[in-house]
């Protein structure tokens, strides 16, 4: 189990590390468009939504480090019953890993003032973003009917409260995502929403990467 975990998580880094080097390690002045450019002819200057979305993220880190902390504190007490995790976990890992792919597809697009690709790949990543909601929604339901509930023992309490705090943070993300997909179908320019898709890229791979260190921490105990 434990050589399982190492490689999938090897794997699983490896991919979301080359997504987010696609997305943050951009050339602005190759872009197309005038997003985050100085027209004075100036240095380029990071957008404001940026600098804010990465000092969320860093917040988010935190509160997620800080779970993971109390989870291995909390297993250490003898009322620690660990809980099978359902088998649609990885149905619903792979449905995360699709999405952020999808958004990285939309980004490129957007790169490029693709208006239809933008479109396509962002309304397939809200729609696998969506069912790995409904997929996480059916865990818990598998966990209820096996008699595995809230209350039932502390294991049981970090699953549900971890994996809800994960899909309230994606659900935050698709508030966005929809803003973006609502611009869109109001035939906006691409480049007026290009900063929006990267600021979405950029946080669903940050939610994979996420999801993978609490889904690797649940199948390690």
């Amino acid at each position: 189990m434990t050589a399982t975990l190492i490689v999938l998580a090897l794997i699983m880094g490896g991919l979301v590390f080359w997504l987010i080097r696609q997305t943050i390690n951009v050339q602005p002045w190759a872009e197309e468009g005038p997003v985050g450019q100085d027209h004075a002819g100036g240095a380029y200057s990071v957008p404001a939504a940026k600098i804010g979305l990465i000092v969320f993220l860093g917040v988010a880190t935190s509160l997620f480090s800080l779970f993971a902390s109390a989870y291995f504190q909390r297993m250490e007490f003898g009322d620690w019953r660990p809980v099978a995790e359902p088998g649609v976990l990885w149905f619903n890992t792979a449905l995360l890993v699709l999405g952020s792919v999808f958004f990285q597809r939309a980004r490129n697009a957007a790169v490029r003032s693709q208006a239809n690709g933008v479109k396509i790949n962002l309304l397939i990543a809200g729609m696998l973003t969506f069912a790995f909601i409904g997929g996480q929604l059916w865990a818990w339901k598998g966990l209820q009917e096996a008699g595995h509930f809230l209350s039932g023992n502390p294991a049981n309490s970090f699953f549900y409260v971890l994996t809800a705090i994960h899909a309230l943070h994606i659900l935050g993300g698709l508030w966005v995502w929809s803003q973006t997909i609502f611009k869109l179908q109001n035939k906006v320019e691409v480049y007026k929403v290009r900063t929006s898709v990267e600021l979405c890229t950029i946080y669903w791979h940050f939610l994979l990467l996420v999801w993978v260190g609490l889904f690797a921490l649940l199948l390690s105990t």
